[in-house]
């Protein structure tokens, strides 16, 4: 994953927020009901906003990623968290260790090795641990409805540097991470009716 040209201006939440952050953090205290620890790992975590909403809630979180103008930005306004600059070239869990949840927000639409990144999730996570990835929502009627209405330059972004350059469906994700060893793969679609969703969480379990 070869995003580190990737800049952030600031700390601040992106405008994802609105939809992405309170069906994560419900699923996150619904895993992780009972535990002590509550372990979380931020894969991409950019400028640190959601980190720090997690650690606001009693999560203990640290993370990664691979955008030097974030994790400054992070360390900056975030100095109490572990953020560092890091990605899944290299042994993550090897370095950080192993953790009940991983969460990885708008960020596998950006990665040149998918397999690599799914790898890199599954062995960061304890037996039973469960990933939690967001990407944008693309499905049958959404790309119809985008077609034609004459979109799919701006929602393609081909001029956005570092952008997106994977364009996720439930069946290739959920393929994905099928092929990575994990089971009871689920969906929520979030930011519009379902059909037009703006994006999808998967939450996927690491068996025993």
């Amino acid at each position: 994953m070869n995003i580190s040209g990737y800049k952030y201006v600031d700390a601040g939440a992106a405008h994802t927020h609105a939809y992405l952050w309170g069906p994560v953090h419900l699923t996150l205290n619904a895993v992780l009901a009972g535990s002590a620890t509550r372990r979380v790992f931020d894969l991409g975590c950019g400028s640190g906003a959601f980190a720090r909403s997690l650690s606001t809630q009693g999560f203990s979180v640290c993370g990664v990623d691979p955008s030097q103008t974030g994790i400054e930005n992070a360390n900056v306004a975030y100095p109490q968290l572990r953020l560092e600059i890091g990605s899944t070239e290299e042994d993550l869990a090897g370095r950080f260790g192993k953790f009940q949840a991983i969460t990885s927000l708008e960020v596998i639409e950006h990665v040149y090795a998918p397999r690599q990144f799914a790898g890199r999730i599954y062995d960061l996570l304890e037996p039973e641990g469960v990933a939690i990835i967001s990407t944008p929502y693309h499905g049958y009627l959404k790309n119809l409805a985008i077609a034609i209405l004459g979109k799919c330059d701006d929602h393609s972004t081909a001029l956005w540097d570092n952008g997106h350059i994977k364009f996720w469906s439930i069946k290739t994700l959920g393929q994905l991470l099928k092929e990575a060893g994990f089971t009871d793969i689920r969906f929520l679609r979030v930011g519009r009716i379902p059909v037009l969703a703006k994006s999808m969480i998967a939450i996927a379990r690491k068996p025993k």
